[in-house]
Formats: structure tokens, C-alpha cells, sequence
């Protein structure tokens, strides 16, 4: 009683704090969580082991809110390991403190102290979600966080009967960090997982997860909206429903044009808000999902993951259900890449699109899959090499002093400001054959310095070093347009004059298609540090990441707001 006791009134001294630096206004409602990370047993796939989670739950809770509220939690780290928690696609308006990406903006959560997160929504509306951002542990550290219309509004949509969080997974028998450790001892590849997930259950496909397969119950007649989460470490996903259309209405938590299609391309990272009518003979229908693997000779998981859709009422169920047709093949680019292209912004009244038009900061990225030399000359890369990723060829190194921290406290020495606006080759950037030195990056810890209110142009290009593959890129502490997107190197002349900038959609993840490029826009009105990195995890522990420093306007609402009291400590 007297810890509760304690817990309460630490609680009121923060939102205190709250108020007084005016990161939450008078009327907005305050949630409040409590997380516990701890280890709990898990059993699939006919065998058991211990997995990191949040209250034991695996995926973890769903949050939910309102547009404008703010969330509180309180993140208690009972587990063995050090922790971190990110709220992926919340903006935190001036306040990256809690944003939670490790050595980015916080040191982790270490065993048995906890941290006391805020977060702050401003206009996402839609399915967001939240996910450990510390080594490997979001495999199984996830969730969804569900943001409704605010008071007095609604959906730009009939108002579905239920909503239903479909949240997929990646599931290992071994132990999910070790499999992190070795692969990066080697020098290798990571392993490929044993099994995909729909809300945490793999489905009849599997032996040993019959029982446990996720089952909807639907009434003909009806509509719902599925909220789809990618939480895949390291692939895009095919999902679709067997007979059924799916109407796309949602995406990262803005709402979109909607469109039907018999399946949908997601992307790690990536939220999209679906509208299922449930209109057809009563019967079991297959959910189903699979990997998107655009390289030939790479390993993945080519497992089907399965849900199971059942109508209400009295009739004999097929026998297994009915299966999804409406699946692309695995080596799809095209349906992948086209599928994306769809998506549009609402672009009304009520939801209106502010695409910077007038750009003063151009900046040119690219994204290559590297290599480095092994120091015993024997890892398990491509030629006895190592493997290595970046961006404008610098492979990132985290530092051991959070970023944020030493550019508030003015700490000098963790990180350089010196990414660069272009990359510092420039070549034929998807060639068919291009030079071995180019595969060789820079390791340091670089920012790229962005002045308050700027509008920004980044050109996201991939490149064809080692084959090249989709990178699916995630900006933190901003939304951004994606006004377009091709195959091949983008063209500084012809390619803008294709742009669209009327109803571009409005995103925090966008997958750049191999060997392609996607140009994005946003304005650079939210100061602090904020992260960029490819969602694909192995990508990320080989280095493909760097980091915004926005720096603070005039104004006293443009400025970075002091941390809280509980930073964890280095």
C-alpha cells in the first residue's frame, strides 16, 4: 500500500512538471500504464522457452486514446537486460525525452530501475504502436497503440461494428538475443525465424498451434476494421483474407483516400487501417500472411502464418477453411511497390494536407547493404568479410552517452555533426556491376543539423551494392508526405516534375523499393534529436541509421523542454 502510495504521488509530481513546462495543456486527459518487463514462458511450435515481455503479455497491451491526449507510463524493467521503449509514430512535440530509441535520445532502463514515460499526441489519429528499441528485445516487447477521434468528431468512414488489432509477429525456438549476438559475432547473416505471427499465434499451418490460432467472429452483414501492425524484425509482409475485399482507409495514423484491394503490402514499422465487410456465405475463412523477399539465393522464413475468420450462425465449416488465393508470390516487387503507390492523403476540409512546397534544405540519401574486413579474415560475410550497412556510406556507431543528453547538456565528443546532405561517391547508384571499394564504409557517430522551421526534401535511395533490397525507413518525432517514388536513380531534373504534391500521403515509415528511390517532405518545426533508420533489424545492428538535430526556433513554443527528473542515467 504505502509503495502504491508512492508510485501516486511521484505520478502527481510529474504531471505537475507536465504543466508547468507546458507539454500538457488544462483540458487534455491523461492516461495512465504501468509496464513491467519481465521474462515469462512461452510455448510454440512443440517446444518452451523464457521470451522478455511487458505484464507477461506477449504481444503486449493495447493502448488506447484519444487525438490530443497524453499517456503516462510508468516503465518498470524487471528483466535481466537493459530496455528502452519507443511510441513509434507519436511526434512528442518538443519533447523527444521519452521517445526512447537507445543512446538516440535516452540510456536504457537497466535491471530493476524503471523511467516514467510521456507521451504527448498531437494530430495522429489512426493505429500506431510501441516497441522495445534496445538491441533485438522487440521481437517480443510490442504492442498496439489505438488513437481515436477526439471528442465530438468521427471517423471519415460509417463507424465499423468492432475494431480488432491484427498485430504480426516473428517467432524463433532459440533465444531471440543470442541469435542477435552471434550473427553479429560472425560477421554473417542473422538466422531466419521459425514461424510468423497473428497476434502472437502462428495458426494451423504449424505444427503443435492448432489450438491456439487467433479466430475473429464476424456477423454477416457487417463491417470491421482490421488495425494491422508489422512487427516483423525483417520483412515486408503479404496479408490478405480469403474472399474477401479489404478497403484501405488508414495508414501510420493519418487516414488516406480509401481503396479497395484483395491484399495489402506492410512493411515493419508500418500501421494500416483496413475495412473488412463481412459479405460473404457463412463458413471459416483464412486470414493469411507471408514474407516479401525481393533477393534471389538470400534465406527467409517462407512460412504462411494464419487467423482464422469465422462467421456467426448455424452452418458446417469447410474443413480446413478456405484459404487465401489473393496472396502475391514471395518475389513480387512489383505487386509490393504498387500497392504502396496507392495510397493518397484525404486531402478535405477537415483533414487538410500542408506538403512544404517552398524546399530550403535538399538533401540526398542512400542506403547500401556493405561489407568490412574481418579482423581474423574468417566471418561469414561475402568473401570471408563482415557484414555492414549505411547511410551516405557511414556505417552509424551508437555511442555510450545518449545523443540528446550531450546536445542539451553541450557534452562534447559523443557524436559528430557532419552527415553529410549528399553521399560522398557519387555512381551510378543501381548499376549491375559497381566497384568492390564501394562497398567499404566510414564508422562514425554523425548527425545532419537541421534548422528550425526549414522545409526539407530527402531523396531516400537505395542502392544496388550487393544486390540491393527494399528498405523500409522510419523517421522519428515527425510524419512526413511521400510526394514520389520509382524504380532507379532518381533524376534531380525530370523526376520532380512527376512529384505529387496535392494529396501525397502522410506517413512515419515509407519502404524505398529495391533498387529504387522515394522522395519525402516535412517541415522542420520539431526540435530535439530525432532518429532515422531502416525497420529492418538487422540492417539497424549493422549500422543503417543517423540522426536529425532540429535545432530550437525564436519563439517560446518552438524551443526543446527540459527532461524529466527520472532520465535513466549512463
Amino acid at each position: 500500500m504505502r509503495l502504491n502510495l508512492k508510485v501516486n504521488v511521484f505520478v502527481q509530481q510529474i504531471i505537475g512538471f507536465l504543466f508547468l513546462v507546458g507539454l500538457l495543456p488544462a483540458h487534455a486527459f491523461v492516461h495512465h500504464h504501468r509496464f513491467v518487463i519481465k521474462e515469462a514462458p512461452y510455448s510454440k511450435l512443440c517446444s518452451s522457452k523464457n521470451i522478455l515481455t511487458v505484464n507477461g503479455q506477449f504481444p503486449g497491451p493495447v493502448l488506447y486514446a484519444n487525438t490530443g491526449d497524453t499517456l503516462v507510463v510508468n516503465v518498470q524493467n524487471d528483466g535481466s537486460q537493459n530496455i528502452t521503449i519507443h511510441w513509434h509514430g507519436v511526434k512528442q512535440p518538443r519533447y523527444p525525452w521519452s521517445d526512447g530509441p537507445e543512446y538516440i535520445t535516452q540510456c536504457p532502463i537497466r535491471p530493476g530501475t524503471n523511467f516514467s514515460q510521456k507521451i504527448k499526441l498531437s494530430d495522429e489519429e489512426g493505429t500506431l504502436w510501441w516497441h522495445a528499441h534496445s538491441d533485438w528485445s522487440r521481437a517480443t516487447v510490442n504492442g498496439a497503440l489505438v488513437i481515436r477521434p477526439a471528442n465530438k468528431t468521427k471517423y471519415p468512414f460509417p463507424k465499423p461494428a468492432a475494431e480488432v488489432p491484427i498485430i504480426l509477429g516473428e517467432w524463433w525456438k532459440s533465444d531471440v538475443q543470442a541469435i542477435a549476438n552471434e550473427f553479429l559475432a560472425s560477421g554473417g547473416d542473422a538466422n531466419k525465424s521459425d514461424a510468423f505471427l497473428i497476434n502472437g499465434q502462428p495458426g494451423d499451418l504449424y505444427p503443435c498451434s492448432k489450438n491456439g490460432t487467433f479466430k475473429l467472429t464476424v456477423e454477416k452483414g457487417k463491417t470491421y476494421m482490421l488495425r494491422m501492425v508489422n512487427a516483423v524484425m525483417n520483412n515486408l509482409m503479404f496479408f490478405s483474407v480469403a474472399n474477401h475485399k479489404l478497403t484501405v482507409v488508414g495508414t501510420d495514423a493519418a487516414y488516406v483516400k480509401p481503396f479497395k484491394t484483395n491484399y495489402i503490402t506492410i512493411s515493419p514499422g508500418q500501421t494500416i487501417d483496413v475495412l473488412l465487410e463481412a459479405n460473404q456465405n457463412p463458413n471459416h475463412y483464412y486470414m493469411a500472411a507471408k514474407a516479401y523477399n525481393s533477393v534471389p539465393g538470400v534465406e527467409f522464413d517462407n512460412t504462411t502464418t494464419t487467423a482464422i475468420l469465422q462467421y456467426r450462425g448455424n452452418y458446417t465449416p469447410s474443413s480446413p477453411p478456405i484459404l487465401a488465393n489473393n496472396l502475391p508470390n514471395y518475389n513480387n516487387t512489383n505487386a509490393s511497390f504498387n500497392f504502396t503507390r496507392m495510397f493518397k492523403s484525404l486531402a478535405d476540409k477537415k483533414h487538410p494536407v500542408n506538403v512544404p512546397l517552398n524546399v530550403t534544405t535538399n538533401l540526398l540519401f542512400t542506403f547500401s547493404v556493405n561489407t568490412l574486413p574481418c579482423e581474423d579474415e574468417s566471418c561469414n560475410g561475402p568473401n570471408g568479410d563482415r557484414f555492414s550497412a549505411s547511410m551516405n556510406n557511414i556505417s552509424f556507431v551508437l555511442p555510450r552517452i545518449d545523443i540528446l543528453g550531450a546536445y542539451y547538456k553541450n557534452i562534447k565528443g559523443v557524436y559528430g555533426d557532419e552527415f553529410p546532405s549528399f553521399p560522398p561517391f557519387n555512381f551510378n547508384f543501381t548499376g549491375a556491376s559497381l566497384p568492390v571499394e564501394l562497398q567499404r564504409p566510414d564508422r562514425r557517430t554523425e548527425v545532419h543539423v537541421l534548422e528550425y522551421g526549414s522545409n526539407v526534401e530527402i531523396v531516400l535511395q537505395g542502392t544496388s551494392l550487393l544486390g540491393g533490397i527494399d528498405h523500409p525507413i522510419h523517421l522519428h518525432g515527425y510524419s512526413f508526405y511521400v510526394v514520389g517514388s520509382a524504380f532507379g536513380n532518381f533524376d534531380k531534373d525530370k523526376d520532380p516534375l512527376k512529384y505529387n504534391l496535392v494529396d501525397p500521403p502522410l506517413v512515419n515509415t515509407i519502404a524505398i523499393v529495391r533498387n529504387g528511390w522515394a522522395a519525402i517532405r516535412f517541415k522542420a518545426d520539431n526540435p530535439g534529436v530525432w532518429f532515422m533508420h531502416c525497420h529492418l533489424e538487422r540492417h539497424v545492428s549493422w549500422g543503417m541509421e543517423m540522426a536529425f538535430i532540429v535545432k530550437d526556433g525564436k519563439g517560446s513554443q518552438q524551443k526543446l523542454l527540459p527532461p524529466p527528473p527520472d532520465m535513466p542515467k549512463c
